[in-house]
C-alpha cells in the first residue's frame, strides 16, 4: 500500500498525525493509497518555511519570477502524459479530460508569464507644487488554497501560479481524494526554478482546514467546493481579518429556444451534461426548452445520443465518454436524488440505476440518467447532484426560461441556444448569473479573463485568474512624495549655519 505525504520545504515529509485517508481507484473501487492528514502543528511548520522563503522571493524582480513560470509551462507539457495518467487513476475521468484539467491549468500559468505588466503601478506628476504620487502593488506574504477533488490539476494551478507570479508565499490544502497530482506539480515548480518553501503541499481534512483558517501568518484564502463549506471558509476566514474568495455549488441552466439547432443543442447537453459523470461546477444540469413543442423534440435528439453513451474506465481507450464518480459515498447520493426525482413525480426518460459494468462491479459507476417534465420544487431541481443526471424543466416562454435561472440560488454558469440575436443578447444582459454562454454551453473564461459565480455560487469581491488574481494576491500601497530643494543652482562656497 503506498503511503502518501505532504511536501514541504522542498521534500516529500510524511504525516506524523497518525491519521489517514483513503484513496480509491474509482474504477475498482480498490484503495490504492493512504493520504496523511495534517495535524495544526503540521500546517504550522509549513506556514513557518514559507514566511522564511517569501521575503526574497518578493524582492526578485516580476520578470525573473516570470521565467519560473515559463520554465513551468514547458515541463507540464513535458510531463503531460505522465500528470493526466495519475489524474485519471486517482479521480476517474478520461484520459482526454484529464489532459483538459492540466492543459486549462497551464493556460493560467502561460497568463501568469505576463505578471510584469500586470504588477505595474500608477504615477501622477505634480499632483501638488513639487509633489509627486505613485503607486505600488505588493505581494501579500503567505497565502493559501483549498481546491476540490474534480480538477486536481487545474484549480490549484489557478491559484498558485498567480499567487507566486505576485511574490507570494502559498499553501496548497487539495482534496484528500486525489492528492498525488498537486505533490506532483510542487515537484515541477521546484525544477523549473521556484526556491524552496514557497509552494507547500499539506493534505488534510477539517482539521488542517481550521489550522489555515486560523493561522495570523496567512493572509489569504482561495477555495472552491460545495456551497456550505464555501460559506463557512468565508465567514471564518473574514472573521480572521483575511482576504477571501470562495466559489460553491452551481445549478446551470440551458435555454433551448424554438429556432434553434436542435442536434446541436442536444450535442452540447449530452456533452456539458455528463462529460466528467456530471463532476463540474460549470457541468449543465438543468436543460429548459421553450414550449412543449421544443421540448419534445429535444427529448427526441437527446435519447439515442445518451443511450450510445460509453462508460467505462480510463484504461478502456480514448472513445470512452465518462467513468466512475470519485466515491462510493457520491454514487449513493446519486442514485439517491434519483429515486427522489421518480418519487416526486418527474418522469424518468432514460434508467441508468442498472448500470454495471462486467469486470468493474465494484466500481463507482453510474448510468446516464434523463429526466422530463421536472418543476422547481423538486430535489433534483433544487440541489446540485453532481452526478451524470440531466434535468428538463418545460417553459412556456423565453420570459419563464429566463425567471427559472434568475430565482435559482445557483449562479454559476448558464448558456442559451437560439439563431435570434436580439434574444441571445437580452439574455446576456438581464440574467443575473457569472458566465453566460451564447450557443457555448460551458462558458469557462479562458486565463485572461476571470472566472467566478454570482448569487450562492461565489462569494468575496474578487474572481479567479485572469486581472482578479493579480488584484487579489497583492495589495495596493501608495506613496505620496516631495523632496526638499537640492543643489540645483550650483555649489556654494559660502559656510551657512543649518536653517
Amino acid at each position: 500500500m503506498q503511503e502518501l505525504t505532504h511536501y514541504i520545504n522542498g521534500a516529500h515529509v510524511k504525516g506524523t498525525s497518525g491519521r489517514f485517508s483513503d484513496v480509491f481507484n474509482p474504477a475498482t473501487g480498490e484503495v490504492q493509497a493512504r493520504c496523511p492528514l495534517a495535524s495544526a502543528e503540521e500546517l504550522a511548520e509549513a506556514v513557518a518555511a514559507a514566511q522564511a522563503a517569501q521575503p526574497a522571493w518578493a524582492a526578485t524582480n516580476p520578470q525573473r519570477r516570470a521565467r519560473v513560470m515559463m520554465e513551468f509551462v514547458r515541463l507540464l507539457n513535458r510531463d503531460m502524459d505522465k500528470l493526466a495518467e495519475a489524474l485519471s487513476r486517482e479521480h476517474g475521468k478520461t484520459l482526454p479530460d484529464a489532459r483538459g484539467d492540466v492543459q486549462r491549468g497551464l493556460e493560467v500559468v502561460e497568463y501568469c508569464i505576463g505578471a510584469p505588466q500586470m504588477l505595474k503601478g500608477e504615477f501622477t506628476d505634480s499632483a501638488g507644487p513639487g509633489i509627486d504620487m505613485y503607486s505600488m502593488r505588493q505581494p501579500l506574504g503567505v497565502t493559501a488554497g483549498i481546491t476540490p477533488f474534480n480538477f486536481p490539476a487545474m484549480i490549484p494551478m489557478w491559484m498558485f501560479a498567480p499567487a507566486l507570479a505576485c511574490g507570494n508565499a502559498f499553501i496548497l490544502k487539495p482534496s484528500e481524494r486525489d492528492p498525488s497530482v498537486p505533490l506532483m506539480l510542487a515537484e515541477l515548480m521546484e525544477e523549473a526554478g521556484l526556491p524552496k518553501g514557497l509552494l507547500q503541499v499539506v493534505n488534510g481534512d477539517k482539521v488542517a482546514v481550521d489550522a489555515i483558517l486560523d493561522h495570523p501568518v496567512i493572509q489569504s484564502i482561495g477555495f472552491v467546493g460545495s456551497t456550505p463549506i464555501a460559506e463557512y471558509i468565508y465567514g471564518r476566514g473574514c472573521s480572521n481579518g483575511k482576504r477571501v474568495q470562495c466559489f460553491g455549488g452551481a445549478k446551470n441552466h440551458m435555454i433551448v429556444m424554438p429556432d434553434a439547432d436542435m442536434d446541436q443543442a442536444a450535442d452540447a447537453l449530452v456533452g456539458a451534461g455528463y462529460g466528467a459523470a456530471g463532476e463540474r461546477c460549470m457541468a449543465i444540469s438543468v436543460a429548459v426548452p421553450v414550449g412543449d413543442e421544443t421540448a419534445d423534440r429535444l427529448i427526441e435528439k437527446l435519447v439515442p445520443r445518451i443511450e450510445k453513451l460509453k462508460v467505462g474506465p480510463y484504461t478502456a481507450g480514448n472513445d470512452v465518454d465518462y467513468g466512475p464518480v470519485v466515491t462510493a459515498e457520491a454514487k449513493a447520493r446519486i442514485l439517491g436524488l434519483v429515486e427522489s426525482g421518480i418519487a416526486q413525480g418527474a418522469d424518468l426518460v432514460v434508467d441508468g440505476r442498472d448500470f454495471s459494468l462486467q469486470g468493474y462491479e465494484s466500481g463507482f459507476f453510474v448510468g446516464p440518467h434523463l429526466f422530463d417534465r421536472v418543476t422547481p420544487d423538486m430535489d433534483i431541481y433544487r440541489q446540485e447532484i453532481f452526478g451524470p443526471v440531466l434535468s428538463t424543466v418545460r417553459a412556456g416562454s423565453y420570459e419563464e426560461a429566463l425567471k427559472l435561472a434568475m430565482d435559482h440560488e445557483y449562479g454559476n454558469g448558464t448558456a442559451i441556444f437560439t439563431r435570434d440575436g436580439d434574444a441571445a443578447r437580452d439574455f446576456a444582459h438581464r440574467i443575473n448569473i457569472g458566465m453566460v454562454g451564447i450557443n457555448v454551453p460551458i462558458p469557462v473564461p479562458l486565463a485572461y479573463h476571470t472566472f467566478g459565480g454570482w448569487k450562492k455560487s461565489g462569494f468575496g469581491d474578487l474572481n479567479q485568474h485572469g486581472p482578479d488574481a493579480f488584484k487579489f494576491y497583492t495589495r495596493t500601497k501608495t506613496v505620496t512624495a516631495r523632496w526638499p530643494s537640492g543643489i540645483k543652482d550650483g555649489g556654494e562656497f559660502n559656510f551657512k549655519a543649518m536653517d
